[in-house]
């Protein structure tokens, strides 16, 4: 991938503050936000210029938000819960789509921080064990915002339909809660509109 491209990245700093404390899995998602930015835009999305497709739900993807500018809100961060650290960006103007995945887990290449994050959250823990804990874990946050990209990540071009805009559908009252639900969410039962929570499925197994 091209390195000349001089894009502004939001500071870690603003990350932290967003997700609370400082962990390597907001610093994966800050690289892997810095890459999709560096090759793909000038700066974080505004809009929906730039879409992303997450495969979990981990601290990653706080730091994709406010790196990249992609959130559930704006219609451009779409969740796929597949369990993998593997992300999509697609950028609408260009048509270029890049897939970026994590080659090793944190715990496979700094084994002692996985050890102390076990015993840290294990009902023995003691204040050594906790403070140990954070010490690793700093360091691991820190290698991963230093370490090169092509070690950490795969990083591709691929190909891939763009999905459709986000849309607003007008909310409609569920006739047995009475609470407002989108009209593309809303079920049929009896004749009457529900939301999904107060939908009976019907089943045979």
């Amino acid at each position: 991938m091209s390195d000349t491209k001089t894009n502004e990245i939001i500071p870690f700093s603003e990350v932290i503050k967003f997700h609370g404390h400082s962990c390597p899995g907001i610093a994966i998602g800050y690289r892997v936000g810095e890459i999709a930015i560096r090759e793909l835009l000038s700066s974080r999305a505004e809009d929906e210029e730039l879409v992303a497709i997450v495969e979990n739900d981990s601290c990653s993807v706080d730091a994709i938000q406010v790196v990249a500018g992609c959130t559930m809100g704006k219609g451009n961060l779409i969740f796929k819960d597949h369990g993998k650290q593997a992300y999509t960006f697609m950028n609408r103007e260009t048509g270029e789509v890049l897939r970026i995945s994590l080659k090793k887990d944190v715990t496979e290449t700094n084994p002692e921080f996985a050890r102390a994050r076990e015993k840290a959250f294990s009902p023995s823990a003691t204040p050594e064990d906790k403070a140990k804990f954070i010490k690793l874990r700093d360091k691991a946050t820190e290698d991963m915002l230093e370490g090169p990209v092509d070690e950490l990540f795969k990083v591709e071009s691929v190909e891939l339909e763009f999905p459709e805009e986000a849309r607003i559908f007008k909310s409609i009252k569920c006739a047995k809660c009475g609470e407002m639900v989108a009209e593309h969410r809303a079920r049929i039962e009896d004749g009457n509109i529900v939301c999904i929570p107060c939908f009976e499925d019907y089943s045979r197994n």
